[in-house]
């Protein structure tokens, strides 16, 4: 391995997966600041859900709208769990099927 190369090694910056459970709505701030880190957060709900489902709603809002203000993706996994990930990725989702009429013969 070269030089450069071990300096570039050096310089990439780490990606973390990283489960965190939602305690209170001070846990906002620290996952926002993971993902301007760059990691990726499975995030479980139902701590805060078992005190306030209010409060859920209102953590999963700001997370929601400062996930999109980073161009990051965020879904459910399940109703215990959320995945939020940075800009540098996005979530895949099935496509919804839609059904279509037979044609019929004229």
């Amino acid at each position: 391995m070269s030089t450069s190369e071990r300096e570039n090694k050096i310089n990439q910056k780490k990606t973390y997966l990283k489960a965190m459970a939602l305690q209170s709505l001070a846990d906002v701030e620290v996952i926002k600041h993971e993902l301007k880190l760059g990691n990726i957060i499975i995030l479980k709900i139902t701590p805060l859900a078992r005190k306030s489902i209010e409060d859920v709603k209102k953590a999963v809002n700001e997370i929601s709208v400062f996930t999109q203000s980073i161009e990051g993706d965020i879904a459910s996994l399940g109703k215990e769990r959320v995945v939020i990930v940075p800009d540098s990725l996005r979530i895949w989702r099935p496509e919804t099927i839609v059904s279509k009429k037979a044609p019929t013969a004229a």
